[in-house]
Formats: C-alpha cells, structure tokens, sequence
C-alpha cells in the first residue's frame, strides 16, 4: 500500500495523526523526536519495556514483533509505519504493508537482511562488490576459487557490527570459520586493499523523488563506526559523484522508500587510482548519518519522516563542517558518567544520549556531534573532545 499525504495535526475525526515504528532502540528514538517535533503522535512496536523510543513515544505496544494483537493495534493507532532496524521479521511487514502505507516495504527490507540477496541485487544494478562466494554446502565450501583467499567470512543473515564475520587466511582456516559459525549460509569475500570507508545516505519518495547526503568518511574499530568525518574535500570529488550515483541506482532499483545508508569500501584500484566497491546496504537511518542531526539543515530523521508521510522532499544542505564521534559503553569505567561538562564547554560539541539504562562494552550509548565554521576547527575540537573521553582520534 502506497501513501497519500498524511499531515500532521488533528485529522477531520478529532483523532491526532500517528506515525508508527517497528523497534525501539535509538534510531526509533530520534525518528520519534522528529515526528513528534512536526507534531505528529508516534507509536512504537518493541518487547523490551525499557527501549529507548518507547520511553518518549505517545503510544509504546510492548509485545513481539511477530505477535498478531500488538501489530493490530499498531495499525489501528497508525496512519502509516516504519522500521528502524533491518532484523524485524519480514513477515510482520507484510502483514502491516497490506493494510497501511510501510516504508521501507518488505521485499527491500528482505534483501537487506540476506548478504546472499543483497550481493545478487548489487549485481543486477550493475554497482560493482567485493569478488565473492557463496557458501551454503559443503561443496560449495569445497569449490571456493584460490582467488578469495584470504577473505572474509560473513553469515548470510543477522551479522551486525562486526558480528557473524571471521577472517580467513587459507582454506583450512576457512573450513574451521564455516564450522564455528555453525555452517549456516555464509557469503565469502575476498580480502580488499582497503584505503579507507564511506558510505551515502539517500531519502527516496512513494513519488521516486530521491535526495542525498553529502558522502560520510568512516573509521570503523571492532567492526563498530567510531568515528564519521563530513566535510569537503573529505574525498575526491569523482568518488563523491561515484558513491552518490551508485546509491541512487540502488535505490531506485529497489523501487525503495524512505531513507537507506549505503557502505562502500575505498579501495586501490589497477591502474593506482581510489576505486569504489559497494559493501552493504542498511534500511535506514544509518549511524554515520547522525551528524546531520547539527550540521544540516534537515536530519536523516526529519527526511525519514518525510518520506514516510508523503511529504514533499528537498535536497538537504550541510550548513558546518562536522565530524561524529560514537560513544560507547566502554566510556563509562567502573560506571563512572564521562565528564560531559568538560567536553560541552569546547566549542561546537552537541551531545546525544539515547536513554539506554546500563552502559556495556561496545553498547552504543550515544555520540558527540563536533561543528565549526572551519575544518581546522572541527578537527582540533575533535581531538580535544576525545581526549577527554579517552577516544582515539588523530
């Protein structure tokens, strides 16, 4: 089902619109606040009485994401639902695209959760990937060409963070990585000569109205985004205009709706020139695109909630040079607050907290956004913010 225009405000019944979410965590959490700063009422869908989006939400419905009672009253409270996590059961948005406007839809959501579908789907639009395999079989196993070797191993499904990923120097490492991920369906890539990582986030409208971000530079640590820089001149102009094409062909591809983060890895190519590799794809807002959030003039969430409404879509502009530092839970030693007070009295620090009640070693709790009217300034500010959290950052 696609959307009309669903305003926000008091429909003619007397009822407040309501714009619904699958998944509390954090990234439903600052949709929420977006909606809800346009003033539409919000509702969330998440087990976990405590998740960090349902303790702001107007209506939170604690049950399972497959359970049949909690989806209906979703879609009795909703004008139309997102998802803020690519894990939510496919089947449950079907079962919610049948009866209100769902964005993303199931089938791009399905494709994002299989690395097997998703490598497919970048083939088909013609966006070049890693070289890979993919393994199912023990004969499939068996018959990895010598050219994937080292690689990396991924599960097909449910790897995030670096989790479900092992890196494989030969066949015999390869063969134990297979059976310690418990030979469920992998996708082996070929180890790359990776210069550095980007990724594009682009809003695309129920219209086919498509706008874009600027490219995001990253550095990940532990399989984890630690750090996001966002300025010009962060890469070359070509790749910009390479990354940003390629993310727009695989979106419309996908005849996708709402907004989508696509990773790319930098890479040295043959003739000694960067080339662009696509990596994977998230459907939704995306961790490297919360700078936005105090550098641009709309956020990835104001552009979620745009395109979720049916509301008309603007290229958004990057006001500040802006550079994101992720804060994790190894920040709070011995379950001592971070000194926030010293990192907020540096220029340009905008601190962003998701609620979350117990900080864990690699829990993400937040991050910093860093802006300036200078590169210069961003990067010192940046250097000083996170040596006072104890952060690496040249």
């Amino acid at each position: 089902m696609s959307a009309q225009t669903i305003l926000p405000g008091t429909t003619a019944s007397g009822q407040q619109t309501t714009l619904g979410v699958m998944g509390g965590g954090q990234l439903g959490r600052m949709f929420v606040h977006a909606a809800q700063r346009m003033g539409y009422f919000t509702a969330v869908l998440d087990p976990d009485p405590v998740s960090p989006a349902g303790l702001v939400s107007h209506f939170h419905i604690q049950t399972d994401y497959l359970d049949e009672q909690g989806l209906a009253q979703l879609m009795q409270r909703c004008s139309a639902i997102t998802t803020e996590f690519e894990n939510v059961p496919s089947p449950a948005l079907f079962t919610l695209g049948a009866h209100r406007p769902v964005a993303p839809g199931a089938n791009a959501v399905s494709i994002a959760q299989d690395r097997i579908k998703e490598k497919a789907h970048f083939v088909a639009c013609g966006v070049p990937c890693a070289p890979y395999a993919v393994i199912t079989t023990p004969e499939q196993l068996a018959g990895v060409a010598d050219n994937l070797l080292p690689g990396i191993l991924k599960t097909a499904r449910l790897g995030y963070d670096g989790k479900g990923q092992v890196r494989v120097a030969d066949r015999a490492a390869l063969q134990a990585a297979w059976a310690e991920l418990k030979s469920v369906p992998c996708v082996l890539e070929a180890m790359l000569p990776l210069q550095a990582e980007c990724s594009v986030i682009v809003a695309r409208g129920w219209d086919g109205a498509i706008v874009n971000f600027p490219v995001q530079l990253n550095e990940h640590r532990a399989g984890i985004l630690a750090v996001t820089e966002v300025y010009e001149g962060n890469v070359t102009p070509a790749l910009a205009s390479h990354a940003v094409n390629a993310a727009k062909s695989i979106a419309n591809e996908l005849q996708y709706v709402g907004v989508l983060c696509v990773e790319f890895f930098v890479v040295a190519g043959e003739n000694g020139q960067s080339a662009l590799v696509v990596n994977e794809i998230a459907p939704r807002p995306h961790n490297s695109g919360h700078y936005s959030m105090d550098a641009c003039d709309e956020s990835q969430f104001d552009l979620q909630v745009r395109t979720l409404a049916g509301l008309p879509l603007q290229q958004p502009r990057q006001h500040s040079p802006a550079i994101m530092l992720n804060l994790l839970g190894d920040l709070w030693k011995d379950g001592v607050t971070p000194p926030w007070d010293q990192v907020l009295a540096l220029p340009g620090t905008h601190l962003h907290l998701y609620g979350k009640l117990k900080a864990s070693k690699g829990r993400k709790m937040g991050h910093l956004n860093i802006t300036g009217a200078t590169i210069g300034q961003v990067r010192d500010t940046a250097v000083r913010a996170a040596g006072l959290l104890g952060i690496a950052f040249a």
